[in-house]
């Protein structure tokens, strides 16, 4: 059976904002060896194929997904306490989408592309994102 594209969703814990998430993977400690950020987590994803096939990570900022970011590769990180993680290594545009709320969660969970939120039209990627109480409101009503 041929691999179909998957994404992940994962909370971006400690972002404040879509900038604050963008800042913290331009510092060193947020990137692999090669330069790119990358985000290390416990389990190794068992889909791995599928997540190869042009699948993001999803992120959930403030309660809300706010943007996306290509999944590259996946990398054996072993730091030293000896225990292999997996780095998911991601290119390094981060992508607005529309905002969809989110419950938190812990780990990273499997998002199904017809599940995921669409990119924001390129015109409108640069804008002044909305607050996030006033974008999970309108969300909520079905008007974002």
């Amino acid at each position: 059976m041929a691999s179909a594209k998957l994404h992940l969703i994962k909370l971006s814990v400690g972002s404040e904002s879509f900038e604050s998430l963008t800042a913290w993977q331009s510092r060193p400690e947020a990137q692999g060896p090669d330069g790119l950020p990358r985000h290390v987590t416990r389990m190794w994803p068992r889909r791995e194929a599928d997540l190869l096939q042009g699948g993001s990570i999803y992120w959930v900022v403030q309660g809300l997904v706010q943007c996306r970011q290509r999944i590259l590769r996946l990398d054996e990180v072993i730091r030293a306490d000896g225990i292999r993680r997996c780095g998911i290594v991601l290119d390094p545009e981060l992508i607005r989408t529309s905002t969809a709320p989110k419950r938190p969660f812990q780990g990273w969970r499997y998002l199904d592309p017809g599940d995921a939120p669409v990119d924001l039209p390129k015109a409108r990627r640069n804008e002044e994102p909305l607050p996030a109480d006033l974008s999970a409101a309108l969300s909520d009503i079905g008007v974002i």
